[in-house]
């Protein structure tokens, strides 16, 4: 068998139907949506200091214009919720760094047929390898472990935004060769013809434990760094961390990422106390995975005594508080949330669905980049029947793994952000304001994480680390 080798993609290459789910190809974007993604941040910040009368506009300003370190690009998971007395609210789920969505959004400018993918290139990744004062010399390249459609894309996007060569390297967990390799601090890829080269910057979207193939200390400039895994965007143990750290901080302001209930730190033999202290309702999840995977949604004895039973490779857990129907959701410290949900359809039926926000860096602040949504398999009954599973009411990640680095997508389950799919959600502008202004906050809270895990020579203080998330396996795993 060949060993993998890079594909090297060359300027005006890009071809749409290529990088886009047939069904988005052709597309329009929903005139609200397209309001929102034109929105000037004077007018979001005076509509949502109009009504949420305790923020103050200033530190609204601040958080919207705020200049991360890290981390540069960013996407969360965000749920519609209400509460025993109608109160509306967007849930943080996760928050993640490399997150998709271009090949489910619609075009904004139908004269633009590279969307998503050129405007995070052109405004982000290219002002920021600009600004990079010293850069070993080097070419371009896209490293993946997942999603080739969406990569693929930025490849090709990358080649036309930079008039280059790009090679664009898969770099799986499970390759005993793979095409990428680092060498005193530099990534190299192995083109066709077995020859090496040295990478001067890499788009990089690997998710499954990307710590133990790329180094936190790189010379290779990485977008995004390791870090912003480490500190949230791949960990969601240090995550909910950093919610936490930035929520105090905000106390004043008004201002709060808004999340579910999180117990952190647990081992797995104390996981039924938690369950049994939510009221027998729980989300257990593994803080390393993604795409979900390691994501338990525990309603019953049966689902917790299945969870039990598995081994496991990491050591701890979060417990969170589950977010379902009115009639079954755990009650926390902000009473019991349960789903808004979709619009009922023909048949009465109303699903759960999560929104999915990207943002990034832009010389005026983080702006929105993208977004869509996804809806659970089965319909949210008032009831549940314990010969159905959980997951398959509240689980809306599309994600299918069909092997060791197989993945399907179940896109039945997507929501297009187009003139009839989004109407499904039954949300209006004010709802995604509410979302993209807790995907700014979480990304906000995960770069100062990030920050805070250098000292001034910027090293990695793993003993911080540590203290933060004391994980063997974890630490064993990561690459300085």
């Amino acid at each position: 068998m060949l060993d993998p080798a890079a594909k090297l993609i060359l300027p005006g290459q890009f071809e749409p139907q290529s990088h886009w789910y047939p069904r988005v190809v052709n597309a329009t974007i929903h005139p609200l949506v397209h309001f929102f993604l034109h929105l000037k941040t004077n007018r979001i910040i005076s509509r949502y200091c109009h009504l949420h009368p305790k923020v103050r506009p200033e530190a609204l300003q601040k958080i919207l214009t705020y200049r991360p370190k890290h981390y540069l690009w960013s996407g969360a998971d965000l749920m519609n919720v209400t509460n025993e007395d109608g109160k509306r609210q967007m849930v943080l789920i996760e928050n993640n760094s490399c997150p998709s969505g271009q090949k489910s959004m619609a075009l904004m400018d139908e004269a633009q047929e590279q969307g998503g993918y050129r405007l995070l290139l052109e405004r982000t990744v290219r002002p920021f390898l600009q600004s990079k004062k010293r850069c070993i010399k080097g070419l371009l390249a896209v490293a993946y472990d997942k999603n080739q459609m969406e990569t693929a894309g930025y490849a090709h996007a990358m080649a036309d935004v930079f008039n280059e060569p790009v090679y664009l390297a898969s770099f799986y967990q499970s390759e005993t060769n793979p095409a990428v390799k680092y060498q005193d601090g530099v990534m190299y890829v192995r083109d066709e013809e077995g020859i090496w080269h040295p990478i001067r910057a890499a788009f990089r979207y690997l998710t499954q434990r990307p710590w133990n193939r790329l180094p936190l200390s790189s010379k290779t400039v990485l977008f995004n760094p390791i870090i912003t895994c480490l500190a949230g965007g791949r960990n969601k143990m240090i995550a909910a961390k950093a919610y936490d750290m930035l929520n105090k901080e905000l106390e004043p302001t008004g201002l709060e990422i808004i999340t579910p209930e999180t117990i952190w730190d647990v081992s797995k033999k104390d996981i039924p106390y938690w369950v049994q202290k939510m009221g027998g309702q729980a989300v257990i999840k593994i803080p390393y995975s993604n795409a979900g995977q390691g994501v338990f949604t525990i309603v019953n004895q049966k689902e917790l005594d299945d969870f039990m039973a598995q081994e496991f490779r990491y050591e701890r857990f979060i417990v969170q508080s589950l977010i379902g129907n009115y009639h079954w959701s755990s009650t926390g410290k902000r009473g019991k949330l349960f789903h808004v949900g979709t619009m009922p359809n023909d048949k009465g039926s109303t699903f759960v669905a999560d929104l999915r926000m990207m943002v990034s860096v832009t010389a005026t602040g983080i702006r929105p980049l993208c977004l869509y949504a996804r809806r659970a398999q089965l319909p949210l009954t008032d009831q549940l029947e314990e010969s159905v599973a959980s997951w398959d009411i509240l689980g809306t990640n599309l994600s299918i793994k069909m092997g060791e680095d197989q993945w399907e997508a179940d896109t039945k389950r997507l929501i297009i952000m187009e003139r009839r799919d989004f109407n499904k959600m039954g949300m209006g502008l004010d709802d995604l304001i509410e979302a993209y202004i807790q995907t700014v906050l979480s990304m906000i809270a995960i770069d100062k994480m990030a920050d805070s895990l250098f000292n001034s020579k910027q090293q990695f203080r793993k003993r911080l680390f540590q203290s933060l998330n004391d994980d063997k396996t974890l630490l064993d795993e990561i690459l300085i």
